[in-house]
């Protein structure tokens, strides 16, 4: 009888250590926010609506990549996909900086595609160079930044969107050649490290895939995988995300960056990473702080910077890949930022 007791308990244990393990990311998810609707039920109701409202907007996106994903492997064309991006090295990472600059992705919407290019096993260095670029600058941000901070900045934080992808792109090119980062995606997110296959082994391509019973099965067994993962992590990134916008005061961004010389770049750089504001929600703040006297550069340096690794972003870069890989990303993002602020306000003060 004892014997059935402790085996049945065990069991019992057994299952809750697997989903907890399995699910700890809804699990934490969901245990923060009920948190906040005992402690601060308006805080909880309007993090709730916000993290609702961003997966609303974002879900276009979502639901277009992880469709790709799914149909390309159901078919057989992940390795046709794969195999496109087989050119040279060079031509590679600056078209795909130039996509990523033209791209209307922000940081968190990026990173259903960049999920389904990396399992497609297009080059970690390509891949890069558009995900370091695609939420810096877009059309509509374009010309919001030219109405908000002038035709200049505009065409800086462009150029400074096309030369950090391709920066982060070579940086991950030489690095590969050594043999590193061969295998980027974490364990059970993709196939990514298999991907090579995909491009040495040709695989027969059906277009219509709806035939065959298995491929059909693929489509939707790879398209619901891939939705739930990453689901959760940008549930995760947008309850965080409003919780900052809530509890970081607008006047402490304020003292903090402004001023003159090298020091308000650095802190800028450093601050654009945790504090995410939306992009679009930044140009005001950023416009109303350089018309107190901020540096130029430090402005540059604050919205590149938080475009491209703020906390939500990082979060969900965190998820998707290895360590090494997620440092280096959040290498070359600090130092691409600084970099570029720095540079442009020494084209300003010329």
């Amino acid at each position: 009888m004892s014997d059935l007791f402790f085996n049945t308990r065990s069991r019992t244990n057994d299952l809750i250590y697997r989903f907890w393990a399995k699910e700890k990311v809804w699990l934490f998810s969901a245990a923060l926010l009920t948190v906040l609707l005992i402690f601060a039920p308006k805080l909880g109701v309007t993090t709730a609506g916000f993290a609702a409202q961003n997966l609303l907007n974002v879900a276009p996106f979502l639901a277009l990549s992880v469709g790709i994903a799914a149909y390309a492997g159901a078919t057989g064309a992940d390795g046709l996909i794969a195999r496109a991006f087989t050119g040279s090295p060079t031509v590679m990472i600056l078209i795909a900086a130039a996509v990523g600059g033209l791209s209307p992705f922000c940081s968190c919407g990026v990173i259903p595609l960049i999920a389904a290019l990396l399992a497609m096993g297009v080059p970690l260095s390509a891949v890069m160079a558009f995900w370091l670029a695609s939420p810096v600058m877009d059309p509509s941000m374009f010309l919001l930044t030219t109405g908000v901070l002038g035709i200049e900045f505009a065409i800086a934080k462009t150029i400074a969107a096309l030369s950090l992808g391709a920066l982060g792109g070579f940086v991950v090119h030489f690095l590969s050649r050594s043999g590193a980062l061969s295998d980027p995606l974490r364990d059970g997110v993709g196939n990514g490290g298999c991907g090579g296959a995909k491009v040495r082994t040709a695989q027969p391509i059906v277009w219509k895939f709806w035939s065959d019973d298995a491929r059909v099965a693929k489509f939707w067994r790879e398209g619901i995988k891939t939705t739930l993962f990453l689901a959760k992590w940008l549930t995760l990134a947008f309850i965080l995300e409003s919780l900052m916008l809530a509890w970081l005061p607008a006047d402490l961004v304020a003292r903090s960056l402004g001023g003159t010389g090298l020091a308000p770049i650095g802190i800028a750089t450093l601050v654009g990473v945790p504090a995410y504001l939306n992009g679009y929600a930044a140009l005001p703040l950023v416009g109303g702080l350089m018309g107190q006297g901020m540096a130029p550069g430090a402005g540059m340096a604050f919205l590149v910077a938080g475009g491209v690794s703020s906390l939500p972003a990082a979060i969900a870069v965190w998820a998707l890949v290895k360590r090494e890989v997620f440092c280096l990303y959040l290498g070359i993002a600090l130092a691409g930022s600084f970099a570029i602020g720095l540079l442009f306000q020494l084209w300003t003060a010329l």
